[in-house]
């Protein structure tokens, strides 16, 4: 066990320069949020901590590798679905070059890069987590 707070999943907001990297979930009914913009990320898996949950998430989703120190653990907030383990919520820096590097797996339909301003603007986002890099914009803001 990691010794965190007991979480149910963790997602993660790639910054690269002023966009961020998405994907677009599958449009299968039965999934929360189907065919919508996300953040990588999901479920917990054997007590592993936040950083490792995105971490594994991301090479399962995309492909690479980035090391659990490179994550910035930013806020907790509470499950969505309304009851339940809290969520986490992580941001990494990363440079364009790595975006050569991306397999894209068999979750989600294609991913890209978008600016952040398109991100939070689309109607075709999942709501929690544009609330979830707006709110981290705004403390960033104020740090500066």
């Amino acid at each position: 066990m990691s010794g965190e707070i007991d979480f149910h999943g963790a997602k993660v907001a790639f910054f690269i320069n002023d966009h961020i990297l998405v994907y677009r979930r599958d449009n299968k009914p039965d999934i929360p949020f189907p065919d919508m913009l996300d953040l990588p990320g999901g479920g917990r898996e054997n007590g592993e901590s936040g950083a490792e949950c995105v971490a594994r998430e991301t090479f399962e989703e995309f492909g690479i590798r980035i090391a659990i120190d490179e994550f910035d653990h930013v806020q907790t907030y509470p499950n969505w679905r309304g009851s339940g383990a809290v969520a986490l919520f992580f941001v990494c820096r990363l440079s364009a070059p790595i975006l050569d590097e991306i397999v894209f797996g068999d979750e989600g339909q294609d991913w890209q890069t978008m600016p952040v301003v398109e991100f939070l603007a689309s109607n075709n986002a999942v709501p929690h987590l544009q609330l979830r890099l707006q709110e981290y914009l705004k403390t960033r803001d104020l740090r500066h």
